[in-house]
């Protein structure tokens, strides 16, 4: 677990650049691609608060959990942290339940066609992966 651990260090990265959503006003005039990176950028722009939340939760919680799990792997942290490196997990997993939640308000609205990519199944293993890890991780009884 610990390697598998070590491997989301280089994919979750890999994982905010991969495209989340192909969004149209109109789909014949082609697709932009949204990423996490390139989402946030658009936020920065326009509400930094709410650019601040996600910040946190789609890049800052799940890197500082597999961080955290890491050290606690070779034993440079307590396994006491493992309740708050959880936490930090499940703010992580916040961050798919937001996108998911902006794809049903924009299908609703009707004015943008929005298809799902490959990179939110491959950033929602990643955040899957964290947790099992976590899961795994927990010492025994």
């Amino acid at each position: 677990m610990k390697y598998l651990n070590l491997a989301l260090l280089v994919l979750f990265p890999v994982a905010w650049f991969a495209p989340l959503l192909r969004a149209a006003l109109l789909p014949i005039f082609g697709m932009d691609e949204i990423s996490v990176v390139t989402g946030l950028q658009s936020l920065w722009e326009s509400d930094a608060a709410l650019a601040l939340l996600v910040t946190f939760l789609a890049i800052f919680a799940p890197y500082a959990k597999t961080i955290g799990l890491a050290l606690l792997h070779w034993n440079l942290l307590s396994p006491k942290t493992l309740p708050t490196l959880e936490i930090l997990g499940k703010l992580a997993m916040a961050d798919v339940f937001l996108i998911a939640l902006y794809i049903v308000i924009v299908k609703g609205a009707g004015y943008v066609t929005l298809e799902t990519a490959w990179g939110l199944y491959f950033f929602s293993g990643c955040i899957f992966a964290s947790i099992l890890i976590s899961w795994q991780s927990k010492p025994a009884a």
